[in-house]
């Protein structure tokens, strides 16, 4: 029994060591991680050259951490639903997608999805189902929210891969002047299986940052003929007369 559960913990190792950045690495960042939070927001970063900024929180009753990120991003809301409506190319900016599809397109406005993660050599891979729904703009709000949640038992799990309990988050997209979108996003991931806690809480602790810094590049180096599709409902960017 000491063997195997060495074992586990050196694919556990192997899995965050894999997955994320170095920058754990201080003594400082692996004992924050260790530390026990609480129920209030704790700010992880503040990058006032990108304007991204990250807090995490430990709530009562979940297995991990959720977290929170705030941005402002550059480009026009348009250009951003274009993106986050791209599901087939989530694995080219999203946080270690290896796969990502649409399973079923239930409306201009519902969707489910499918996500496969990517895991180092050893460690079961991870995949998810997700529910997705838009809340688009009104005469009212200007801001377009997506909210994610999954449903592991949408489809039948594949023989070998562990799926995800939970791959949930609320994405709130508002333009403002000067071209730009402020992207205000809360969530919490339990990938299922056997993950040291410590392990799971650097990914939510790393993996906002890091899908806004994706999101961005993708914007800057997407291809305009992407945009030609007509997205599925209006979207207003800032300064717009119904916004006025």
């Amino acid at each position: 029994m000491p063997r195997f559960r060495l074992i586990i913990t050196l694919l556990c190792m192997g899995f965050l060591f894999t997955t994320l950045p170095a920058r754990a690495d201080s003594d400082d960042d692996l004992a924050e991680l260790r530390g026990k939070l609480g129920n209030e927001w704790v700010e992880v970063r503040n990058d006032r050259k990108r304007n991204i900024r990250t807090w995490i929180k430990q709530e009562d009753q979940k297995r991990f951490r959720s977290f929170k990120v705030e941005a402002t991003l550059e480009g026009s809301l348009e250009n951003y639903v274009h993106i986050m409506l791209d599901f087939d190319n989530y694995h080219k900016w999203y946080w270690e997608v290896l796969e990502s599809r649409l399973l079923k397109k239930v409306s201009a406005t519902e969707y489910y999805l499918y996500f496969r993660h990517r895991t180092p050599h050893g460690v079961p891979p991870r995949d998810a189902v997700l529910h997705a729904t838009v809340e688009p703009q009104s005469r009212s709000r200007n801001s377009i929210t997506m909210t994610v949640k999954a449903e592991p038992e949408f489809i039948a799990p594949k023989a070998g891969t562990v799926r995800m309990v939970a791959e949930d988050m609320t994405v709130r997209f508002t333009p403002l002047p000067g071209n730009r979108v402020k992207v205000d996003a809360e969530g919490y991931v339990d990938p299922g299986g056997l993950i040291p806690a410590w392990a799971n809480n650097y990914v939510q602790r790393a993996a906002p940052y890091s899908i806004m810094v994706g999101m961005q590049r993708m914007l800057e180096n997407r291809d305009p003929a992407a945009n030609r599709t007509p997205l599925p409902f209006p979207v207003l960017n800032y300064g717009d007369l119904s916004f006025r």
